[in-house]
């Protein structure tokens, strides 16, 4: 067993409060599932009375300067879309600025969310300084180069973010398997961060016989779901061939999609009857994963994936490959199904076998709620104060050690 699962529950809940100067090159409300992460951490850590300085790049509709709101104070900086990547900016090189601030009014610690120029500039601030840091690995760029024709930058990435992530003080990753697999690399101070789901917005009685009808799924219909971005990274080639293969056991299955991406009219062009949802979010994004079935997710590059998450709390019968947010929560033939990583054949024999065994589907249904509502986001809170605190105190002991030296 890895030290800090033993460490799990000795980890201190912060008994302070902390200034956290939290660094992110996306946040609501766009639409992936990093913003949705920070925002989260962002909104909890200011109800646990936590002052956050949050520096983000600016937004379309965003007021030329932020006020403070309560525990909040919101720095705002140039930013710029990653080509074929809508939803997740590039923050601009901001180290000057941020020493300045950081040396007026100095953080606890800072939490840099994302890895672009922004996040490596408050990395370099913050080193000067001698302010710890956490970083957050959210996202696997080096998987998806591959998929937008840059398959040979996937070294040189990993590589950059291996460099980045090993200057930090802790790295918080989502799953125990990346923990391990991280570490193997070479990746140093990798700690487990899990992620959470709201079971009061994502629940089974949200589904609405209106939104089935408006697809064309009646009372016994089979409705299959996917939710996320419409991109080359999703391996939705996969999603299309398992839903064809369904349809020929059920014919009146429907497939709908929501999300939207580089990839979205390209295939509301190819395949006219898939219900193509376009991105949803809140009450509306419940009620299109409640008023499903089943829940499809063929992706192979997550570091996590909160969907699987939203659609067991929703109470759908999910399948995905066996790793990240899909082995951390699901029970074989209990709570939802998974096959091996990257085998699409057996992908596609277990969504016919969905196809074919309604009594399954409504087995797993039955037990995907409470095994989701197992990851209690206010564990999670607590887990990260916890490691914010100890940072903070490694501080403080190698301030002391450094006084004594001097003999102060």
């Amino acid at each position: 067993m890895h030290t800090s699962d033993l460490l799990l529950e000795q980890l201190p809940v912060a008994s302070r409060r902390l200034r956290v100067a939290m660094v992110t090159e996306t946040y609501p409300p766009e639409i992936n599932g990093v913003a949705m992460t920070i925002g989260r951490i962002v909104a909890a850590l200011q109800t646990r009375d936590h002052q956050v300085q949050l520096i983000r790049p600016r937004q379309r509709g965003d007021a030329p300067a932020q006020p403070d709101q309560g525990h909040l104070e919101q720095v705002l900086r140039p930013g710029f879309p990653i080509p074929s990547y809508a939803g997740l900016n590039v923050g601009l090189p901001a180290k000057r600025l941020l020493a300045k601030l950081w040396t007026l009014r100095r953080p606890d610690v800072v939490h840099i969310a994302t890895e672009g120029p922004l996040g490596w500039s408050a990395m370099a601030a913050a080193r000067k300084l001698a302010i710890p840091v956490l970083a957050g690995f959210h996202t696997n760029f080096h998987s998806y180069s591959r998929h937008y024709g840059m398959g040979w930058l996937k070294k040189p990435i990993h590589a950059y973010l291996r460099k980045f992530h090993n200057q930090a003080r802790i790295t918080v990753v989502p799953t125990r398997d990346l923990r391990d697999e991280l570490s193997g690399q070479g990746y140093r101070n990798i700690e487990v961060l899990a992620r959470g789901v709201d079971g009061e917005l994502f629940r089974p009685e949200r589904r609405s016989p209106d939104l089935r009808r408006h697809w064309g799924v009646n009372g016994t219909g089979l409705a299959v779901a996917y939710v996320g971005r419409i991109a080359p990274e999703k391996n939705l080639p996969l999603l299309i061939r398992a839903f064809e293969a369904m349809s020929r056991i059920r014919p009146d299955a429907r497939l709908v999609l929501v999300g939207d991406g580089p990839d979205a009219a390209a295939l509301k062009a190819s395949h006219p009857h898939i219900i193509h949802a376009g991105p949803r979010t809140g009450t509306d994004l419940a009620a299109h994963y409640a008023s499903a079935d089943i829940f499809l997710f063929p992706s192979l590059t997550e570091t996590f994936g909160n969907v699987i998450l939203e659609a067991m709390a929703s109470g759908l019968a999910v399948l995905g490959f066996d790793y990240a947010a899909a082995a951390e929560h699901i029970r074989q033939d209990e709570s939802g199904l998974k096959v091996p990583f990257g085998d699409e054949a057996a992908f596609i024999e277990a969504a016919c076998r969905l196809a074919g065994q309604p009594e399954l589907v409504h087995a797993l249904q039955q037990q995907a709620r409470g095994a989701a509502l197992a990851a209690s986001w206010s564990g999670i809170y607590d887990r990260l104060e916890g490691y914010y605190l100890r940072l903070v105190r490694e501080g403080e002991i190698s301030q002391e050690a450094a006084l004594t030296k001097l003999g102060i």
